[in-house]
């Protein structure tokens, strides 16, 4: 499935979606949202949920590996540079 076809689903239809065809690949917290990171074929689906009642505010679709720099802050890469 193309990016611009899963942009027009419905909202039922990109989450059964993402969960039989994504893979999840992270989870970062936004104030009270939690965002969950899908990767989808050739793209990327980010679902917001309220982080109290859990009820999925959003989902946001891109193909733009810029979009992955919150994740990438993430990951610790200190120890890689570390001498043994």
């Amino acid at each position: 499935m193309k990016l611009s076809e899963f942009i027009a689903l419905t909202e039922d239809q990109k989450r059964s979606t993402v969960l039989s065809k994504g893979v999840v690949l992270a989870k970062r917290v936004i104030n009270e949202q939690v965002v969950f990171l899908f990767q989808l074929s050739e793209y990327y689906v980010e679902i917001y949920c309220c982080g109290i009642s859990k009820e999925v505010l959003e989902y946001r679709a891109f193909g733009d590996t810029r979009q992955l720099a919150p994740y990438l802050e993430g990951i610790p890469i200190n120890d890689l540079f570390k001498r043994a």
